[in-house]
């Protein structure tokens, strides 16, 4: 099992309406108290941010798969998770803590794509990050289309298998420290494909739940600082996802 293996984060495990609604500057019953606006978050505020933690990641992952360590694959994991969870209960340090969460994770997914890359070649890496911009566009356009509604029962279900694979990676993180592993995940053969693709599945209805969640944001007139918080969901939401895709295109690559 390699060591990206051991930190599959869940994405969304701090986005919820509940909790943009606790933030917001109005009531969801339609009260009249409000912020100045430019201590609003927006739509292109989140999507500015967004960008921006972006650029940070990819600065030090290009830096950390050109020189990869054991060090930034360990401490980009467990740093970035802890800041997560910070996060998810002190949403307001997110314009602090979200750059260096980036930065992090940066350096953990460019070690882990370094180790991919000398396993399988370039070429695979490549592939991943085509793929992995070309489901965001596609969800993007899928939710702007109205296509698939983002309601309750939606949003429900997707955030119940999403904390299920979760509790799976937990479990089969702490089994490898003994040399075990769940069977079938992340494994080849039919069953083994089959399971990946349902978690990217997953990882790719998540990104629904990110535009959604930005929206409703900006509607209810959460802080400024909501901008960075959503932004962070996003990008963690991403790296999941180019991860799982990175590791069903190595298993296709063993078959």
């Amino acid at each position: 099992m390699s060591l990206s293996d051991r930190f599959s984060k869940s994405s969304n495990p701090l986005l919820s309406e509940e909790r943009l609604a606790k933030a917001s500057a109005r009531p969801l019953d339609g009260g009249f108290i409000q912020r100045a606006e430019d201590n609003i978050m927006t739509v292109d505020g989140a999507v500015n941010k967004t960008f921006l933690l972006g650029v940070l990641l990819l600065a030090t992952a290009v830096y950390s798969f050109f020189f990869p360590s054991q060090l930034f694959v360990w401490g980009g994991a467990l740093g970035g998770l802890a800041l997560v969870f910070v996060m998810a209960f002190k949403p307001k340090l997110s314009g602090t803590l979200a750059p260096i969460y980036a930065l992090l994770e940066g350096l953990f997914v460019g070690s882990v794509t370094a180790i991919y890359a000398a396993g399988f070649g370039v070429g695979m890496v490549f592939n991943a990050i085509l793929a992995t911009i070309a489901l965001l566009f596609m969800m993007l356009f899928i939710y702007k289309a109205g296509i698939i509604t983002v309601n309750n029962k939606f949003r429900s279900g997707v955030m119940m298998a999403t904390g299920a694979i979760f509790v799976v990676y937990l479990i089969n993180m702490g089994l490898s420290f003994f040399g075990m592993n769940i069977p079938f995940l992340h494994s080849g053969g039919m069953l083994g494909i089959g399971i990946s693709l349902v978690i990217i599945g997953v990882a790719t209805l998540n990104l629904l739940l990110d535009f959604d969640n930005i929206e409703r944001g900006a509607a209810m007139q959460s802080p400024k600082y909501m901008e960075w918080f959503c932004a962070m969901g996003l990008i963690v939401t991403l790296v999941w996802l180019y991860l799982e895709i990175l590791r069903l295109l190595s298993v296709m690559s063993r078959d």
